[in-house]
């Protein structure tokens, strides 16, 4: 694909979320994709996780996904994985492409859609 007008980086995030197993991420990592919340999700399986909930240190396996979106779709996707996930408080954080191929990035805004409202 060739880029017809390069959208800046800066548009662009990813998406970290963590789920219990692979069958949630896959779950979630699909219908992020069939609504277009996010052009592509990775799934990392077999991630350990060290943390504290409550008054304990647990050590649990864990499934990551890696969502690539706008920015702008990034507060409808959180709510999206949020309606969908296991967990009480699920790990979904935005991180900011700053730099990236152009012709990847404006793949990336023609996979996704434009945010509700805008």
């Amino acid at each position: 694909m060739t880029a017809q007008a390069e959208a800046p980086a800066s548009e662009f995030s990813f998406i970290y979320i963590t789920t219990k197993d692979k069958s949630e991420a896959m779950a979630i990592g699909r219908a992020l994709v069939q609504e277009r919340l996010a052009a592509c999700i990775n799934v990392f399986d077999n991630m350990e996780a060290i943390y504290w909930w409550g008054d304990e240190i647990y050590e649990v396996g864990e499934v990551v996904l890696i969502a690539k979106t706008r920015s702008e779709l990034v507060a409808e996707l959180t709510a999206r994985v949020q309606s969908m996930h296991s967990y009480n408080c699920p790990c979904v954080v935005a991180l900011p492409i700053v730099a990236g191929n152009p012709a990847y990035l404006a793949w990336l805004g023609h996979e996704t859609r434009q945010a509700v409202g805008v």
